[in-house]
């Protein structure tokens, strides 16, 4: 027999380096020291970031605190053009009794609460940093008296536009008298649509004869009648072409031989009448 023989065991090339078996350089202290460096800006902004952020917001809610406190509240108020309304009224009715902070009020608001008032007309509100507003008033003007006066009163004042201002025992002297199918209310409300004939002509009468007049009565359909002083009667008619009619009553008392009892129809421009008792 042959000897036997041992089968020899393959042959391997042996493995080639790869980069997971190759050795990693050592890196640069240098470009450590930058990475680092980096690292540290990225940090610090962060922080900055941060803090920047919590100073924002502090200085937010101080401000608005500062703004709410009451260093910036309205603790001078002032009114003026105010002649028959107090101004404590001004001042409540504006809401502003409680000195409210400066930022919180709304001029235009505060305005249209006081023009609410009986008197007022216009206000004018302005805020003044870092403590003040001024409440500037226009206030209307009474063109005549009206019967049912509330509040106690058996009259009250009225403005060309029927706003009732104040309820009064008795018609002031100046205010001519408009007897209408209305009854007035309160101060502050409107008289109805009725008395507006007779307001417009109270508030737009001449001075040549304004004084002789002492009532506007108010009839059907608008028709409208003055009784003056003397005593004689003006039949006006409606409140069309009320300039015209005007200068004939002028002319008529001036220059006619007039009675008591007279009446002056002047409905009709220009072509005046007048008929004895």
């Amino acid at each position: 027999m042959s000897p036997s023989r041992t089968a020899s065991p393959p042959h391997r090339s042996p493995p080639r380096p790869g980069p997971a078996n190759r050795a990693r350089p050592p890196i640069d202290p240098r470009i450590r020291q930058r990475r680092s460096a980096v690292t540290r800006r990225r940090g610090r902004r962060r922080l900055w970031v941060l803090g920047a952020l919590v100073v924002v917001a502090a200085l937010a809610a101080g401000g608005w605190f500062l703004l709410h406190s009451r260093l910036l509240s309205a603790r001078v108020v002032t009114v003026t053009g105010s002649a028959h309304t107090p101004a404590a009224a001004v001042v409540a009715a504006a809401g502003l009794a409680r000195r409210p902070p400066l930022l919180d009020i709304d001029p235009a608001a505060v305005a249209a609460r006081v023009e609410r008032l009986a008197w007022v007309d216009t206000a004018t509100v302005v805020r003044h940093w870092p403590d003040g507003v001024s409440i500037s008033v226009v206030e209307r003007t009474p063109v005549a008296v009206v019967t049912g006066g509330a509040a106690g009163g058996a009259w009250a004042e009225v403005d060309g536009g029927g706003r009732v201002l104040v309820a009064v025992a008795a018609p002031p002297a100046g205010l001519v008298r408009v007897v209408a199918p209305v009854t007035a209310g309160a101060p502050g409300s409107t008289l109805g649509p009725a008395a507006r004939p007779g307001l417009s002509v109270a508030a737009t009468l001449p001075p040549a004869f304004a004084g002789q007049v002492t009532e506007v009565d108010v009839g059907g359909g608008g028709q409208v009648t003055l009784k003056l002083t003397t005593p004689v009667t003006v039949n006006l008619g409606s409140t069309a072409q009320l300039a015209a009619k005007y200068e004939d009553v002028a002319a008529l008392l001036a220059r006619a031989t007039l009675t008591a009892g007279d009446v002056l129809d002047v409905s009709v421009p220009e072509s005046p009448l007048v008929s004895g008792p």
